[in-house]
């Protein structure tokens, strides 16, 4: 089967189900219908059933969003211009055609299922994975895409299965279905199947007015758009989405009123979408990605069906590739944050992203190393590299800012590190959207490398960057919040180069009796041995690099039980990551331990070489406690000031 794809207003044709192209060039001829390509969107349901979230805009809109003076309709006819299909997301890649005709449905790796009686009669009420991303892209349609592009192109037994399908739908789920939580939250990706089947009947039968057997797809249309009119979820991914396909709506069916509803409810979600240094508010960065095609695809939408998409959206977009570059690491993923999978930056050509994300491999390196962003990310690295040496570089990730939201993890102060072309230090991950034990582990400050008080209840802090300092050879952060009832903490950290390490000081207080526990989340690839009570070691075996993992006494002593190993526990869950949704492993887990009302512990994190070894010894030099390292044969030294802040020295 071939689909055509418009990319950069090309059309071209790839293998169904692939997304590679094939061939490229205008479609004078053949029939089809154009698809848009795919864009990075995550997996999985986005959303938490039983939730609603609507995030209101709170910056001011844009105002360059219009319609243009040369778009003109005629009723009936939507001759100011088009609205492309915009695909099915990658959602209908494991149902090919010969399943659509069969009525059996896949998605996610769970075993294909036959959801209908094979004539298109569907039981829309299955779940039977009790998985709510199975179930709401079951209701979105995208499921059908093969079906859809297979009809498009002439093939009429195709084309009776789809309106069949897509049209027992529409008779079993009746206007508003908001009832239902899964067709609720998969209505904007519906309405869009909904458009490319209209599209399908047109070209399949080679006709440019719907015929009126079909009219119920118009009808259909219309109580999606007023669905969306009544239900609009701002200012993030699922509003943008919302808009996009109402005014899909408003072109294909020429309403003039759904397109300027449209327009105006993306000007007013960008300026808070993308901030105004290029954040993301989803705090995740595969989110952040996903966003920046979206908005994008929004550009597109508007420009292609009369309206002006003016220059805001562009200019934040930009911004946004800024932060993706930086939020990239050296192993050319994005750092894993929030709601977010090991995700590999896309090298997006004449952006900062080419460079990211093709690791040096064409494209202009970025001129900045360093990213603070008040949305709450810090983004650094060593450096950018070359072709040759960009994995050889260290990057990180600090989190603080805004309480959690959207697709955000209780991450506030956790680190993520890379270097020496590998993870060092990891997240939890993100462990999908179904309501159990692990999503709420590996979204709770258990899953992040950062100081945690297990027996408080989380507070989800909005957490202060209280100063920071930048030097060629070391950056400095620290941090402030109140985790849990009557607890403050304190996060100094200090990242070096030549040699690579990262030092943390984690200071807290509480009005009751806690314990305070330093977590460090070590890949899954290592074996981690607990060498001592001040030092643990992580390798995996056969490889060249050992992580060398010591706290030093620092104002406390160092009780029984200082360091402790947790991997593959279940209860209390620790000691395991998820790299995506549907894979979890085992990993090692440091803890960092102490207990009572105050703690204070001093963390040193080294990679080096297999045979490398870490030697050290401490001063006081007047009010400043000196630690002097040996790092792999690199001498250097730090201090810490009598004001808590960390600096390197040597």
């Amino acid at each position: 089967m071939v689909r055509w794809i418009l990319v950069l207003g090309l059309l071209v044709a790839s293998a169904a189900g692939t997304g590679g192209t094939a061939a490229a060039g205008p479609a004078a001829a053949g029939p089809g219908i154009a698809v848009a390509a795919d864009l990075p969107e995550p997996p999985g349901a986005q959303f938490v059933p039983g939730a609603t979230n609507v995030i209101a805009a709170t910056a001011a809109p844009a105002k360059d969003i219009t319609t243009r003076r040369d778009a003109k309709t005629t009723a009936g006819v939507a001759t100011a211009g088009t609205y492309t299909c915009p695909g099915f997301s990658t959602v209908d890649d494991a149902t090919p055609l010969s399943s659509v005709m069969q009525d059996v449905y896949s998605w996610g790796g769970f075993k294909p299922y036959k959801v209908g009686n094979g004539s298109g009669n569907i039981n829309w009420k299955l779940n039977p994975y009790n998985n709510p991303s199975w179930y709401m892209w079951f209701h979105s349609l995208r499921w059908l895409g093969q079906g859809i592009t297979a009809a498009g192109q002439g093939d009429t037994n195709a084309l009776a299965h789809v309106t069949t399908i897509v049209h027992d739908w529409v008779l079993d789920n009746p206007y508003s279905w908001k009832a239902d939580v899964g067709a609720w939250e998969s209505t904007m990706h519906r309405t869009n199947v909904l458009i490319c089947t209209r599209q399908a009947v047109l070209a399949g039968l080679n006709v440019t007015t719907l015929p009126a057997q079909y009219a119920w797809l118009d009808s259909a249309l219309l109580d999606h758009a007023t669905f969306l009119v009544n239900n609009w979820s701002g200012a993030w991914n699922h509003g943008t989405d919302e808009s996009i396909a109402l005014f899909g709506v408003g072109c294909t069916l020429d309403r003039a009123d759904y397109k300027t509803l449209a327009q105006n409810r993306l000007a007013a979600a960008i300026t808070t979408s993308i901030d105004a240094q290029g954040s993301t508010n989803e705090q995740s960065t595969a989110y952040a990605q996903f966003n920046y095609s979206l908005w994008g695809r929004a550009v597109d939408v508007l420009r292609a069906c009369g309206a002006d998409p003016g220059t805001t959206i562009t200019t934040r977009r930009a911004l946004m590739a800024d932060w993706l570059a930086l939020a990239t690491n050296s192993l050319g993923n994005l750092h894993q944050i929030g709601d977010s999978e090991v995700v590999r930056t896309a090298p997006i050509a004449g952006t900062p992203l080419e460079y990211a994300g093709s690791q040096g491999a064409s494209g202009i390196a970025p001129t900045q190393r360093v990213g603070v962003y008040s949305a709450g990310y810090v983004f650094g690295r060593s450096g950018w590299g070359t072709n040759a040496t960009f994995a050889d570089q260290s990057s990180y990730s600090i989190r603080y800012g805004p309480a959690r939201q959207l697709h955000g993890h209780s991450d506030h102060t956790s680190l993520t590190y890379t270097a020496r072309g590998r993870d060092i230090v990891i997240d939890g991950g993100h462990a999908g959207y179904q309501n159990d034990v692990w999503r709420t582990w590996a979204k709770s400050p258990f899953a992040q490398s950062s100081m945690t008080t297990p027996l408080s209840a989380d507070l989800l802090p909005a957490t202060k960057l209280t100063r920071y300092a930048l030097n060629p050879t070391s950056d400095f952060y620290e941090f402030s919040d109140v985790p849990g009832t009557g607890i403050s903490r304190v996060r100094a950290t200090l990242v070096l180069r030549n040699p690579d390490l990262v030092v943390t000081l984690d200071r807290a207080s509480a009005k009751k009796a806690q314990q305070f526990q330093t977590l460090w989340h070590l890949p899954s690839d290592q074996k981690a041995t607990v060498y001592s009570r001040t030092t643990a070691l992580a390798m995996r075996p056969g490889e060249n690099t050992r992580t060398i993992l010591f706290q030093v006494p620092y104002r406390q002593p160092l009780p029984p039980g200082a360091i402790l190993l947790k991997q593959a526990q279940t209860n209390p869950i620790q000691g395991w990551t998820y790299p995506n949704i549907t894979t979890r492993l085992a990993a090692p887990t440091l803890m960092f331990a102490r207990s009572g009302t105050t703690a204070s512990i001093l963390s040193f994190i080294a990679p080096v070489p297999a045979t490398g070894a870490v030697t050290y010894r401490t001063r006081w030099s007047g009010t400043t406690y000196v630690v002097d390292l040996t790092v792999a044969g690199v001498q250097t030294s730090i201090g810490i000031t009598a004001g808590g802040s960390l600096v390197r020295l040597a």
